[in-house]
């Protein structure tokens, strides 16, 4: 889904700050580091493939915005993750505001079905490359006293569906950790906070446009989600706006897992 350039008005309420985005290079992720550099952030666009991060840095650079891309398998054991880290610190400076934790993976459907790969690929990818992550990069943020961490929820780890288990169980993870991590770190400086998607259309789910649409037509939204939505949510909790918000899920799902309109 191309982000529209008209939708992405600049402003500085994120100057001078750098932001590292993982699985930026489509979807949810592009429209994260477009929105983050639209305000002003030294943007780290950062996935598994070198020409799609680039082409996003290309992307931001055209509008007026300052990327870097970043290359890295978040599914690789915790020493390659801690590199990526090193990294992307490096690619921005020498330091990082604000760590977005995005990138995520979703194989496997009924539980007896789901492969070994498959359960390591979403514990790898979900769960020990954000731990990694936030282990690596956030004790510089508490050690200036300040900083910010968004992690990438889904609205069904609250919800119990009959078509998927161990993927939900990932998402309920790093909601648990925001929470754990707001408490260890917000006394230094730190927000620590979730944002969780709902029915989102994105280039990885085209082929499944009539399923999104029916999951949300009977929503109070009655469409999906859109990557810009979950984007702005992003920007706000990242913004001195949300300045007193710590341990926080806010659902950017146009009503579906709180209403019931059918």
């Amino acid at each position: 889904m191309k982000i529209n350039e008209t939708s992405l008005p600049a402003d500085d309420r994120l100057a001078g700050r750098t932001a590292l985005v993982t699985g930026a290079t489509s979807g949810i992720g592009e429209a994260i580091a477009r929105v983050l550099a639209a305000s002003g952030a030294s943007v780290a666009v950062a996935g598994r493939d070198a020409g799609r991060a680039q082409r996003v840095v290309e992307d931001i650079t055209a509008a007026g915005g300052s990327a870097v891309a970043v290359t890295a398998d978040l599914s690789a054991e915790p020493a390659a993750v801690r590199d990526f880290a090193a990294r992307a610190t490096q690619a921005l400076g020498g330091r990082i505001d604000i760590l977005v934790n995005n990138a995520g993976v979703y194989p496997g459907l009924l539980t007896p079905a789901v492969t070994d790969e498959e359960m390591h690929l979403l514990w790898a990818t979900n769960v020990r490359a954000p731990h990694v992550l936030v282990a690596a990069l956030v004790p510089p943020m508490a050690e200036r006293g300040e900083g910010v961490v968004v992690n990438i929820g889904s609205w069904m780890a609250r919800v119990g569906v009959p078509f998927k288990a161990l993927y939900p169980a990932t998402k309920a993870a790093v909601e648990q950790l925001t929470r754990a991590w707001a408490a260890e770190f917000g006394p230094s400086g730190v927000r620590v906070n979730t944002v969780a998607p709902g029915a989102t259309a994105t280039p990885g789910n085209a082929d499944s446009a009539d399923v999104l649409a029916a999951m949300t037509a009977g929503t109070p939204a009655g469409h999906p989600v859109r990557p810009l939505d979950i984007a702005h949510a992003v920007r706000w909790l990242a913004s001195d706006e949300a300045a007193f918000v710590h341990g926080a899920t806010l659902d950017v799902d146009g009503g579906l897992s709180a209403t019931r309109l059918r």
